[in-house]
Parts: C-alpha cells; structure tokens; sequence
C-alpha cells in the first residue's frame, strides 16, 4: 500500500523522467532535422568559405646551352618595406636599436647610405604623420635577406619575397633566349618558344573556415606545385660568346647597323650559335631598344643576291644536264630577248664562262644564261627545295622570307631570281640550304631545342627534324666543289682562308629596300657563306652585316668569315684537311 510519504518522490521522479524524456526527444527531432533533414541548408550557413584557400607558387625551369651551362634562371629575391609610424613607436620605448643605429645597419646590407634610409622614413612622415609604407629596396639577394632578418626589427621592417627571372651570362645569347615582361609572361624568344616546357603549374592549399573565420580542423588539403622543366638548347655558350664579340668589333670596324653569324652542325642541322650584334641583355631591358629585344636572326629577311647562284646551279644541273664544265658566252652588260638588262658587278668583254666560272666571278650575266636553261617553274621548285618561304623553325618573330609565285616574275625578274634577287631569305634558312649542299643532297630541319626535362627527372626529346633528299649526291658535290673553287679563286680568296682546312664561300650583296618599293642608293646587306672541312663537311657558317659603310661590297664580311670558320674548328677541335684539293676547274671554256 502506497503512502502519502512516498507517493510524492515517486511522482516527482516521474515528471522528471518526463522532462527529460521530452528534452531527449526535442534535441534527437532537433539532430535529426540539422543533420539529415536539412543538412544542406544548415552546412551553408555555417561556412562562410568553401574551398578557401591560397595559391601555391611553383618556379620557372631553366634555359642550359648545349653543356648545361645556365643561361636563364628564376631565384627567389625580397623587396624591402619599411613602416614609418612604427618606427617612431618603437623609438619613444627606447629600443636596444636605436633608428639612427638601425638606420645605419640597414644601409650597409642594402649598399644605401644612412641618410638615404632615413631620408625616405622622414619623407614619408612629412607626407602622411601616419605612414605605413616607405619602400625601401626591391630585389634583394637571400644573404641581404638573411643579414636584415637577424637585425630583430621585423616590427617595423618588412621583407616580402618574389620568384624573378636571371640570366647568368648577360648579353650572351640574350636574343636568343628573349626575356619575360613585369608580369612575368614570356614575351620573345626561347622564353616564349617553350613556354610550356618552361612554365610552373601552380600549386593550391585550401581549407574551410567557419563565420568566426577559424579554419575548420582537418579540412585543409595541400596540392603541391609543380615547377617548370629544363630547356636544354643546341647552342654553345662559349662559341656564342666569341661570335658576338667578334661580329660586334667587325660590325662597328665596318661602320655598319648590326651584324651577324649563324652556325649550324651539317649531320644535324642543330644551330651552335646565333650572335648578333647590337646585343640585348634580358637582365637589363631599358638599355636596349624595341628593334633590338628580337632575334634579327629570325626576324630580318633580305635578297641572298649571289650566294643563291648555288642554287640556279644546282637546278640547271639536275634540270638541263649541265656540268660544271658548261659554258655559256656572257658579256658585263647584255640586253635578253625581252627586253631586260643584266649588268655584272665589274666591267669587262664577253667571256665564254664555264659554269664554275661564273660562280667564281659572280657573274650575274652568265648566271641568267645558266638559270634560264630550265623553266621558271623548275627553278621556283629548287628554291623551294631549298627554303626558300619556309619559316626554319617557328621561333617567335620569324619571318618566313618571300617567294613570289611564277605568275608575278616579269621580264626583268624573270633573270632576276636567277642571281638571288626578287625573293628574300632570312640567315638560318641560307644556313640551311647550304647545310644541304655540305650533306650531299640532303636537307635536315635546323633544330635550336636538344629537349625539355621535367621536375621529376624525365627528358621528353623535341621532335625529330625532317630529313629530305632534295639534289643528288652528285650534284651536291659538284656545288661543293665549284663552291671551294669559289673560295680559292675568287676576289676574297687571301681573306677568308682557314689555315689547315678547306673551306668553301660565297658571297652576296643584297640592295636594301626603301621601303616605297625601291632601294637605297649605294646601300647594302652583304653576306658570305661556306662550310668546312670540304673533304668532310662539319659546319655551315653564315656572316651578314646590315649596311656597311666602309667597305660596301660583301668584301666587308671577309673578316668576320673567316674569324668564325677558325673559330669553330676550333671549338669542336676538327680534323685539318687530309685530302688535297682537287685540280682547279676552269673559269672559262
């Protein structure tokens, strides 16, 4: 039997029980409505970021030469801040730093003056009593960075890094290698031609933060950067800096705009140098102008003038059964058929001029007589054989030449493009069809790139160059050897000798354009090639000199010709020629 007494715990306990069932059940109806019901909802409101995070910046790779030596590089540098109104706080508390001590160390680790510091600190106040900002010095090295670190005053100084890009060897190579803009984007150049090799892919660390924007345990997830590959380039850094110290002294000894050279490897038409003069020196970009940040190289395309008359040669050869034996009656001055005039470089009768002859000469009589034995269309074929309006290797800014179709060649044209005028080239694609006379016949692609290797170590190899047969073999050596007839017998013969070598050339005087479709009176582009040994062809050597002024006549690139060909049989340490030369060929029949 139930009491009174005991009647009222037993109640109480009940309600309570009640209570707190009720309670248990609200907050599990409440649980499930946030977690399942509407969990959507709830989440969104709760974050106030999803995938918030901050970029991680990976590096730009490397540009190397042929042997690895660094030609361009990025490196972490730090720009310098101060903050003035700190400065000032720090200073009423006595600091074991004094400003006017600090001011002192700091100028010393910057290469400033302590007046320079406090100079911009007072300046900065006098403008603004509240200052936050007073730069200080931008593109300091890590040891400066290490040695303002350790003054312990990062109350008020602040050090804010920054990847920049360096080029180690300065000028060398510097159009080559082109250069990137303050933003960082690759503007010219191998920068630009392997921007994908090169380039860094970002990496990322994000996280979620709630509303009091504290970041949510174990929500933060790192993805890494990868940074850019190495670019590995055929060229020599060593035999490029000879050539643009060499061609820079020749240039400005003949009083000419800029010069040139180009080298290329006849096995495998990979480019070993590309100097040019004026320079430009990416580190340093207000010290060149706009026409001078570009490969002149690649971007400059002129007449070849004689030193396609390999060329017509070659197409008679093949096309009409010629020999370097073949004759043909030329006069300085002769009026065709049609009414055009072709006038030699010098004057003299009418010689009965063997093929070689005319080569040796130069004589632009007897190369119209020799040319117009095949069809225009015939000749139009060889000089696209050989290059002629093709772009070498699609570098940025290169200029693919032009090559007038058939159809626009006129009466005088028609004789014209037989000794290299009425069509223009650019230096690597002369390189190239010289490569193929020096390769028996066949043409090989130039290549500037060996490959790109990866952070992660793996070498993806550049596409292989294409290799065409573009003349026979034996027409190529009977170019070769009316080319080194050229080189012993011609007007430039005692200058551009390479003692122990046999070397081929030829020359040519291209008129500059005025640009109102005619040309400067008594202004030139000159050039001169060849490649050596001729007993086992290694390299093709290509000088030009943009308006010379001493000597006008592509005599002026005789120096320069012959300073390169020495130089590169000397760098790749060549056999001297071991078989003589054969008999001289005849210049008249």
């Amino acid at each position: 039997m139930t009491t009174r007494a005991t009647r009222g715990p037993r109640r109480r306990t009940v309600v309570a029980l009640a209570v707190i069932l009720s309670v248990l059940v609200a907050f599990v109806v409440r649980l499930v409505d946030i977690q399942v019901v509407s969990a959507d909802e709830h989440v969104s409101q709760s974050l106030e970021h999803i995938g918030a995070g901050s970029a991680i910046p990976g590096q730009r790779g490397s540009i190397v030469d042929s042997g690895g030596t660094v030609l361009a590089s990025s490196v972490m540098v730090y720009d310098a801040q101060l903050s003035p109104q700190v400065i000032m706080l720090v200073e009423e508390k006595n600091p074991k730093l004094p400003w006017a001590e600090a001011s002192d160390k700091i100028a010393a680790i910057t290469g400033q003056t302590g007046e320079e510091v406090r100079a911009l600190v007072s300046n900065a106040l006098a403008e603004n009593p509240n200052s936050q900002y007073a730069p200080l010095k931008k593109g300091l090295n890590t040891e400066q960075y290490i040695a303002l670190r350790d003054l312990g005053i990062g109350s008020y100084l602040s050090l804010k890094p920054r990847e920049t890009r360096v080029y180690p060897n300065g000028a060398v190579a510097g159009n080559i290698l082109g250069f990137l803009d303050n933003t960082g984007e690759a503007k010219a150049g191998v920068e630009q031609l392997e921007e994908t090799c090169l380039a860094p892919v970002d990496g990322e660390e994000t996280y979620r933060k709630g509303k009091d924007g504290v970041v949510i345990p174990g929500s933060e997830k790192v993805v890494d950067a990868v940074d850019g590959g190495t670019v590995q380039l055929t060229i020599n850094s060593d035999l490029q800096w000879y050539l643009q110290q060499m061609i820079g002294e020749e240039a400005q000894k003949q009083g000419a705009k800029g010069g040139t050279v180009t080298v290329v490897e006849v096995a495998t038409g990979k480019i070993r140098a590309a100097a040019e003069w004026p320079a430009m020196d990416p580190n340093d970009l207000d010290s060149s102008t706009p026409e001078t940040r570009y490969s002149q190289i690649f971007h400059r395309d002129f007449e070849p003038g004689s030193t396609f008359k390999a060329i017509t040669a070659a197409a008679a050869i093949e096309g009409a059964g010629l020999t370097p034996l073949s004759t043909v009656t030329a006069s300085s001055r002769e009026t065709f058929p049609n009414g055009a005039v072709i006038n030699d470089a010098f004057s003299h009768p009418a010689y009965n001029y063997t093929l070689a002859g005319g080569l040796i000469d130069s004589s632009n009589v007897a190369l119209s007589k020799f040319g117009t034995m095949v069809s225009p269309e015939v000749r139009y074929d060889y000089l696209q054989r050989f290059g002629v309006g093709q772009k070498t290797l699609d570098f940025p800014s290169e200029v693919s030449g032009l090559l007038h179709p058939v159809s626009d060649w006129d009466s005088q044209s028609l004789y014209t493009t037989t000794f290299g005028q009425f069509f223009t080239v650019t230096a690597p694609q002369l390189a190239g069809a010289y490569q193929a006379i020096a390769n028996g016949g066949e043409k090989i692609d130039l290549s500037l790139v060996e490959s790109c290797t990866g952070a992660d170590g793996t070498v993806s190899e550049v596409k292989k160059p294409e290799h065409e047969q573009i003349v026979a073999p034996q027409t190529a050596a009977d170019l070769t050897r009316m080319l080194e007839n050229v080189a012993v017998q011609g007007g430039n013969a005692d200058r551009i000798q390479v003692p122990g070598y046999r070397v081929t050339s030829k020359t040519g005087t291209a008129q500059v354009s005025d640009g109102n479709g005619g040309y400067k009176a008594g202004v030139y582009y000159t050039s001169m090639v060849g490649f050596a040994p001729v007993d086992d062809p290694q390299y093709v050597v290509v000088v030009t000199l943009d308006e010379p002024t001493k000597v006008v006549s592509s005599a002026a690139t005789a120096s320069a010709f012959q300073k390169a060909m020495t130089q590169v049989m000397k760098t790749y340490r060549v056999m001297p020629s071991s078989v003589p030369m054969d008999a001289l060929l005849p210049k008249f029949g």
